[in-house]
Order: structure tokens, then sequence, then C-alpha cells
């Protein structure tokens, strides 16, 4: 599974951004650009993906991994983000809500 961390995307990367994590989580604050299509609802969002690589947040990393992982089967590009939005918020990166 490819995989980044907090520090690689927000040193710049010019790709989507999906954060798998639930409505009320992400509302209360994301990575600024982020697009949320949670976890639990994603397989009924598949259209909704980028057809471009693009990478996969949640709060810790672990939603996020199993998502890459059954997107990838399915032929898509995604890479993890390590440490998720908990180490982003942790860099003192901003985040929007």
């Amino acid at each position: 599974m490819q995989s980044i961390s907090v520090y690689d995307l927000h040193a710049g990367r010019e790709r989507p951004l999906i954060d798998v994590r639930e409505e009320h989580e992400f509302a209360a604050g994301h990575v600024p650009g982020a697009v949320n299509l949670p976890m639990s609802t994603i397989g009924e969002h598949l259209d909704e993906l980028p057809g471009e690589p693009f990478d996969v947040i949640c709060q810790a990393g672990g939603r996020s991994a199993r998502v890459v992982e059954a997107l990838t089967a399915r032929g898509h590009d995604a890479t993890n983000v390590e440490g998720g939005t908990g180490d982003w918020i942790a860099a003192g990166y901003d985040v929007e809500s």
C-alpha cells in the first residue's frame, strides 16, 4: 500500500484528498481542500472518486488504510495519509471547519 506522512501532504501535492471520516468529524475540522466521502457510505459513492491518483485521510490512518486497500484492489490509484488528521493538527497545520 502506498503511504505518505502529513508532512509530505503539507509540503504540497497536486492530488485530490478524500477524507473518509464521518460527516460530524469532518465538520469539526479537516485538511483544507479535502472532500468528505465517509467510509461507511463510500461504496455508494464510488462514481464520485477522482479518476486520477488521490490521497485518502481519516483521523489516525486506520480507516483510510482500509479504504486505500479496498480501492486499490478495484484499480484506483489511492495513497494513505499515515497519522491522519490527528497528526495534521498535532503538527500545527491549518484546518477548515
